[in-house]
């Protein structure tokens, strides 16, 4: 659901409510196809606007990009954590520290 749910986040966006979006569409259990007209309807956006944003070109292409410049640098999904420009490996507690110290040790 990750294409359908970046579309409908930018549909959100045109009518000034990217962060609500996100917020709510983050704290569903499970996405479903009408996870995102439900929660639309709960911001009060213009749902025929947010419909037809949905299918828009415009927007389709920019979520292509994106999917193409992550794939070009290596994010094959959300969250991807990079910490001074490397891909974080393993994410764990130990792992967030043992790459800072790496990165730490390059700069030392």
């Amino acid at each position: 659901m990750a294409g359908p749910a970046a579309l409908a986040s930018m549909a959100a966006n045109d009518q000034g409510k990217f962060w609500e979006y996100h917020d709510k569409l983050f704290a569903e259990q499970k996405i479903v196809p009408a996870s995102f007209d439900r929660i639309a309807t709960e911001l009060e956006l213009d749902l025929d606007k947010f419909k037809d944003d949905m299918k828009s070109q415009r927007l389709q292409r920019i979520v292509a990009q994106d999917t193409a410049d992550a794939g070009r640098i290596g994010v094959t999904g959300t969250p991807t954590i990079f910490i001074n420009g490397s891909k974080l490996k393993q994410r764990s507690l130990q792992g967030f520290q043992a790459q800072i110290d790496a990165e730490l040790a390059k700069v030392e």
